[in-house]
């Protein structure tokens, strides 16, 4: 491996440690993240995963990055042969209709398409291929139809996820039907069971366990060592930890050179989960909540720490966003040219690249954004439209890596502002209508009139704003019912 450096520090797995990403090829990294199994719809959790490492690619792009981003798509497993039993119909089918569902999921959450998005049956060749060459090797055995990887022959398992073979050894399970060596020793090709998908091989007719997959288009598509490997923190052990197992057995060579893991996102005191059963799909939260507010609810906390999913925090997220809007909204109305050098535009830019290239951290990135809101309406009040009109167009870049700030400021808010008035039982109409008989009385120096009126709008959750250039905006406050 080369000792080029991307320009970003990120937490290794591996090493436990914060450590710059080195990259095989100058300018150029290569990923692969760890997708989802198609046996129904992506949850939330998920969708925290995957737009961690959407904005771990556009950040890349932004700072000149060359990138090869390979998501797999897992559309042959145990979960899918049970779920499609249930119901009646052909895996094949059931996975099809989950993994179109899954891009739309990703396309709504605003996540990028990756350079290759591999599915699994689509790669059965390549990963009889690795099977055979760890039997070859002498790390694989069959067994009446399976073939198993032999984990007491790769010494160094357990590096991942830290962990001893005599520890693992303890807590293993064997399970009914399987016919292990050793406790710890997973199955590489299952042999053909009645009602289950069956592919020929040297093995016999059967199908793939599921961490080879991952290994085999991996290294099909970015090479063997390949830059950054990433999943949720759930994927750490086993399926990583034997990912790595048997590549570098199979191919005597280092698998990957940085591991980075996404925790958990919690719905109460659990994770969520789907086998756990509290989960929500990521369709369900768009349909209640915009996407940018998601998105931006789902970065609020740094990556590597626990998220608690709830409606305030999302709430939280739309008036962040709210405020970004109404800020570039009175950027564009200057109609002012951006002043050439402007120091807070390169301030904004600077602080929030530092945050990101500081282990891809969020939370200190938004601050940079409410740091750039405050300085741009400072510069507009003391009337510096062009040096307001550059910071805004900083806010928007920056925006973009985070995968926000991409509508029009005005149809945008007046987009939402319609939806919090529908959810408030008011329309528009009759909203402005308060505020303008508000605003009368203020003129009058009818100030229990104005008070009166304010009154109004707060008991039906709406919070009025008065901005120094006299006009006045409003949100609807979500929890006021509790």
């Amino acid at each position: 491996m080369s000792d080029s450096t991307a320009p970003i520090s990120l937490y290794n797995t591996l090493t436990r440690r914060v450590e710059p990403l080195v990259t095989r090829e100058s300018g150029h990294v290569r990923m692969y993240v760890c997708g989802v199994t198609v046996y129904d719809h992506a949850h939330i959790g998920h969708g925290r995963m995957l737009t961690v490492f959407d904005v771990l690619a556009r950040y890349l792009a932004w700072v000149g990055q060359k990138l090869t981003y390979v998501r797999n798509v897992t559309d042959i497993e145990d979960k899918i042969i049970r779920r499609a039993n249930e119901a009646g119909e052909p895996a094949s089918a059931l996975a099809d209709r989950m993994t179109q569902a899954f891009l739309e999921d990703m396309e709504a959450l605003g996540c990028r398409r990756p350079t290759v998005e591999p599915r699994a049956t689509e790669h059965i060749d390549e990963m009889l291929a690795l099977i055979g060459r760890l039997e070859e090797r002498g790390v694989a055995y069959r067994t009446e139809g399976d073939v198993y990887f032999s984990v007491p022959d790769y010494p160094q398992y357990g590096r991942l996820s830290h962990r001893k073979l005599d520890d693992l050894q303890a807590g293993a399970r064997v399970e009914v039907g399987e016919r292990k060596h050793h406790p710890c020793d997973f199955v590489l090709w299952k042999g053909a069971k009645p009602g289950e998908p069956t592919w020929e091989s040297p093995f016999g007719p059967g199908r793939p366990g599921w961490h080879i997959e991952c290994s085999a288009m991996a290294s099909k598509y970015l090479g063997q060592p390949f830059d950054l490997h990433g999943g949720g923190e759930d994927l750490v052990f086993p399926h990583h930890e034997n990912e790595i197992a048997q590549s570098e057995a199979a191919s005597g060579s280092p698998f990957v050179g940085h591991w980075m893991h996404v925790a958990f996102l919690r719905l109460g005191e659990e994770k969520m989960s789907k086998s756990l059963g509290n989960f929500v799909t990521i369709r369900k939260a768009l349909e209640q909540h915009p996407c940018e507010a998601l998105r931006l609810a789902l970065l609020q906390t740094h990556y590597r720490s626990p998220l608690e999913f709830s409606p305030g925090v999302i709430e939280e997220a739309q008036r962040t966003l709210v405020r970004l809007y109404e800020t570039l909204a009175r950027v564009d109305a200057t109609g002012a040219a951006a002043a050439a050098g402007a120091d807070d535009a390169d301030l904004c830019r600077r602080e929030f690249r530092d945050a990101l290239a500081d282990d891809l951290n969020t939370p200190r990135a938004l601050a940079a954004l409410h740091d750039g809101v405050r300085a741009t309406n400072r510069l507009l009040d003391a009337g510096e439209d062009g040096a307001a009109v550059a910071l805004g167009a900083a806010l928007r870049e920056a925006g973009s890596v985070f995968g926000v700030l991409g509508g029009d400021p005005v149809a945008t808010l007046a987009s939402w502002r319609s939806d919090r008035a529908a959810e408030a039982g008011l329309s528009d109409a009759e909203i402005e209508a308060v505020i303008a008989r508000r605003k009368e009385a203020r003129s009058a120096r009818d100030f229990a009139a104005a008070d009166a009126a304010r009154d109004e709008l707060l008991a039906a959750g709406i919070d009025l704003k008065d901005h120094p250039d006299g006009t006045t905006t409003w949100t609807l406050r979500r929890g006021r019912d509790g």
